[in-house]
């Protein structure tokens, strides 16, 4: 039986302006999820891939089922879109990390869930939907690394002159906030053959991408033999990592700027050691975060520290205590959320246990709202902090000093650093909800320009 089968990434904001989609185009990064499933499935079958962030769900055509991945934040949407296909008599599929964690909520919404990745059961699936046997719940362990497909290649939405790659899957530190390492889809850590990480980069349109990898410090051997291998392929990229491996391995640091590492984007997390023994991420200390930072920019490398604000340790001197320390390190770019308890997670469990969660409207679990009661600040002072922040560290003149600063940083670096910087104040600007401003979205426009003419000479 041949089927006619619509994959779909929900809107992360189904009501965005006009402005607030141009923004998406310039900043979001699409996906690998729906490429893989669409990957996984057998040729006989016609697979139609839409992101409801670029364009709009056609309910008026034909097909045989509908499968939709969905986020805690693009939940709600996520069954709106379910429930209007449902009443059509579509059968649905819903997977992801939400449902993963909240089946029987989702089940509600759906004729199926799959909890964990689609790897493991989706063929099978797609057999019972042809017997007319689809079972409720389909539960795949994490897939080995091997049967991890590359994603076919889908329509590119974004200005963006780069893509995703996918190199490792998951991550075992489970701190107590992660979505990712205390979920049934990224609680184990795999990595794929290095040869076949080769070829898809090799196929990128583009001369940029981002490895989408939790972290590509967890297995170093692994990373380093990656990074010999892309040095010849003239790309250029950036990844996260965790502090305390980047701080101690010269060696990976070299082997990341020769094979094209523009920056790397790490979880510092807090200021406060005690929240960060809190966590679960002792390994952080923050004491040791200046000399991190030196020691990347000494390989030409730009560093993009992430910030969460609401840990029970975190009191009102919390958010000067962060910015004066970003300035001291002299952090090229941060990122700056509010804590959220994600179902799934020993954060949220302890939360509820305590009766301290304000909200279950999982559109707000979005990392700029707060959906809990912090033990020392406010709901107000939290949010407030927090975009205080964000308001200070990219103000224009701290952002031209950030792009003019004397850096060991050769132009590619410094127009991406540049991209990212003026990026997110836009981004921080409508997550807030604050006054838009369309010449900002202008400028990062010519940025984009910019990274593209670079990309252009570096290919002639």
């Amino acid at each position: 039986m041949k089927m006619r089968i619509l994959l779909i990434q929900p809107s992360i904001k189904p009501k965005a302006s006009l402005y607030e989609k141009l923004i998406m185009r310039l900043t979001l990064w699409q996906p690998l999820t729906l490429g893989q499933i669409a990957a996984l499935t057998d040729e006989r079958h016609d697979v139609i891939i839409v992101d409801e962030n670029y364009e709009r769900i056609n309910y008026n055509e034909d097909y045989d089922l509908v499968g939709i991945s969905a986020f805690t934040s693009t939940a709600p949407r996520a069954y709106e879109i379910a429930d209007t296909f449902r009443d059509k008599d579509i059968p649905v599929i819903l997977g992801g990390y939400h449902p993963s964690a909240l089946p029987m909520e989702a089940k509600q919404h759906a004729d199926s869930i799959v909890i964990g990745e689609a790897e493991g059961v989706w063929n099978s699936l797609l057999k019972d939907v042809e017997r007319d046997k689809l079972q409720p719940f389909y539960i795949s362990p994490p897939a080995d690394a091997d049967s991890i497909p590359s994603p076919l290649k889908c329509k590119n939405y974004s200005f963006l002159p780069f893509r995703g790659i996918e190199a490792t899957r998951g991550c075992p530190y489970k701190c107590n906030f992660c979505a990712i390492s205390n979920s049934p889809i990224g609680c184990k850590f795999r990595v794929k053959p290095v040869e076949k990480v080769i070829k898809e980069i090799e196929s990128l349109p583009y001369k940029g991408f981002i490895f989408y990898d939790s972290s590509m410090t967890i297995n170093v051997g692994y990373t380093k033999t990656l990074f010999k291998k892309m040095k010849d392929l003239d790309k250029n990229f950036a990844c996260f990592g965790n502090a305390d491996v980047l701080g101690r391995d010269e060696e990976l640091l070299r082997l990341a700027s020769e094979a094209g590492c523009l920056a790397w984007a790490i979880g510092f997390e807090s200021v406060s050691q005690d929240s960060l023994n809190a966590i679960g991420k002792k390994f952080n200390r923050a004491g040791d975060y200046s000399k991190i930072v030196k020691k990347i920019n000494d390989y030409g490398m730009a560093v993009i520290g992430s910030f969460v604000f609401g840990f029970d340790f975190d009191g009102h001197d919390v958010f000067d205590a962060t910015l004066n320390m970003a300035y001291e390190c002299n952090i090229d770019s941060i990122g700056a959320n509010i804590l959220t308890p994600f179902p799934g997670t020993p954060l949220f469990d302890e939360l509820e246990k305590e009766g301290r969660i304000l909200t279950k409207d999982w559109s707000k679990y979005d990392l700029y709202h707060v959906v809990f009661k912090p033990k020392l600040l406010s709901p107000e002072e939290l949010y407030e902090g927090t975009y205080r922040i964000i308001k200070k560290f990219f103000s224009f003149p701290s952002i031209m000093k950030k792009i003019l600063a004397n850096k060991n940083f050769n132009l590619v670096t410094t127009s991406a650093l540049s991209f990212h910087l003026i990026t997110s104040r836009i981004v921080y600007k409508s997550a807030f909800g604050k006054a838009f401003n369309y010449k900002e979205y202008g400028y990062a426009k010519k940025l984009i320009g910019i990274i593209k003419y670079i990309d252009s000479i570096d290919e002639q």
